[in-house]
């Protein structure tokens, strides 16, 4: 099967289990995991920040660094599309007691003055909002990444409204690489910063939280809390370490390759397919004449997987694991899937 269906189900290749079976390991309840503490200072000083703290998921992580920031009852503003809102299950009601006040921009990417009319004025009467929280790469759209001057707006603006800013960076080395710039300037203007080892990069297992010191110190109790203190996570470390030094560089090739698909998928009859910019490709299809499912089924028939992402939209998502061959493969294969659904 050539999976599309996702970054994440990449496996370990030979050289990062080679790395994850030889990894210096101690007890990180008790801060004696060396290679987690090589990951964690490396990635703090990739994305400028102070400290960062490994997690078992980029969920966690995300709900940590928010808690560590706000108060019960309190509001974050968010983008209405955004991976927060629809694929975190609702922990931070669940676990913060915490509204999310999403606001609709067209092209997935806040624009400042959506942010200004979203600003609540000061009242007894209202939820106070507290947090702004961006994503970079923008799922929901794509996989769009957010510029730094971007960024740099809607922070200063959430900034003089009081608010700290939070980044969902899960795809963030995606964004980088897109827009050729390094992971420092697209985090320097927010206050704490979420990255995933385990989609684009090809880790198992793994993301991170960065941010001052004293908002991590916070963040090490609430990951505690929330039961996701790891013992010997050095071998879970060590595949971070080893995909940051190995298979960041290949992040351009999976751009590449996304292009590629989105060309060959663009030419096909009652299908509409934007250029990526990063790793995500979406299909839409014309819905008088193709339904979802059926493509879907078409295609694993003749070994590809894609998923769905909407009522007539299909997501690709390049990775690792998929070669220039799989990408033409691919195309073929969708042509035929429509030639048999249409039938």
């Amino acid at each position: 099967m050539i999976d599309f269906l996702s970054d994440t189900v990449t496996r370990p290749t030979p050289g990062m289990r080679e790395a994850m079976a030889t990894a210096e390991v101690g007890d990180d309840c008790f801060g004696e995991d060396p290679t987690v503490k090589a990951l964690e200072v490396e990635v703090a000083r990739l994305l400028g920040k102070e400290r960062a703290l490994f997690f078992p998921s980029g969920t966690m992580a995300n709900q940590t660094a928010i808690l560590a920031q706000t108060e019960p009852g309190q509001e974050i503003l968010v983008e209405a599309r955004s991976h927060l809102v629809h694929y975190e299950e609702g922990s931070l009601a669940v676990h913060g007691g915490l509204l999310l006040r999403q606001i609709p921009a067209a092209g997935g990417i806040l624009a400042t003055e959506e942010l200004e009319s979203a600003l609540r004025p000061p009242s007894p009467y209202q939820p106070r909002t507290a947090l702004l929280a961006l994503e970079n790469t923008h799922l929901g759209s794509g996989g769009q990444p957010m510029t730094p001057q971007r960024t740099a707006e809607l922070a200063d603006r959430a900034r003089r409204a009081g608010l700290a800013v939070h980044l969902d960076g899960a795809r963030l080395w995606n964004a980088a690489v897109a827009l050729g710039v390094p992971l420092s300037e697209l985090t320097a203007p927010v206050d704490t910063v979420m990255t995933c080892l385990s989609k684009g990069l090809g880790a198992p297992v793994g993301s991170l939280f960065s941010g001052p010191e004293e908002v991590v110190e916070r963040a090490w109790r609430i990951r505690r809390r929330l039961g996701g203190q790891m013992r010997q996570a050095g071998h879970l470390a060590a595949a971070g370490l080893f995909a940051l030094e190995h298979h960041l560089p290949l992040l351009e090739e999976d751009h590449g390759r996304a292009k590629a698909l989105a060309r060959g998928l663009g030419v096909l009859e009652g299908v509409t397919v934007p250029t990526p910019r990063t790793n995500v490709v979406m299909v839409e299809l014309d819905p008088s004449e193709l339904e979802v499912e059926e493509v879907l089924e078409g295609l694993a028939r003749r070994g590809v997987r894609m998923g769905p992402f909407g009522p007539n939209r299909i997501r690709a998502v390049l990775h690792l694991e998929i070669h220039d061959a799989h990408v033409e493969e691919a195309v073929a294969a969708f042509r035929e899937a429509l030639t048999s659904a249409g039938s």
